[in-house]
């Protein structure tokens, strides 16, 4: 059983920044492969952003620039650090974890459906 449990959500005003932090209960946190997706008000699930066990980081190119996915495996935590918000990434923002990730994970790692366990998700609003 893997848990993970988000935090660091809240209000903040357009161009600030937030620090959303995941963390799982897993012992070989090391070998996960991690990402964030976002659910925006009446919209599907979209992915943000994903760090491999090797530190690889992939971007949706609407965060590309601004936000920053990191982990910490001493802490078993993955990070993910957002600069100059906007109005539009207003959503709530869910960590996920594939335990067996493949050498070629980065070409999938936009795809929900290779992660096998979500937290519950933090509440970001951006206001203009």
């Amino acid at each position: 059983q893997v848990q993970l449990v988000e935090s660091g959500g809240g209000l903040v005003q357009a161009g600030g920044s937030l620090r959303l932090s995941c963390a799982a209960s897993g012992r070989t946190f090391s070998t996960y492969a991690m990402g964030w997706f976002r659910r925006p008000p009446g919209k599907e699930r979209e992915f943000v952003a994903a760090i491999s066990y090797t530190r690889g980081t992939y971007y949706a190119d609407s965060v590309k620039g601004r936000f920053t996915i990191s982990r910490d495996n001493a802490k078993s935590t993955v990070y993910l650090q957002m600069n100059s918000l906007k109005p539009e990434d207003t959503a709530v923002y869910d960590c996920a974890a594939d335990l067996l990730p493949e050498p070629e994970w980065g070409e999938r790692a936009n795809w929900t459906q290779i992660y096998d366990f979500w937290g519950q998700g933090t509440q970001v609003t951006v206001s203009s």
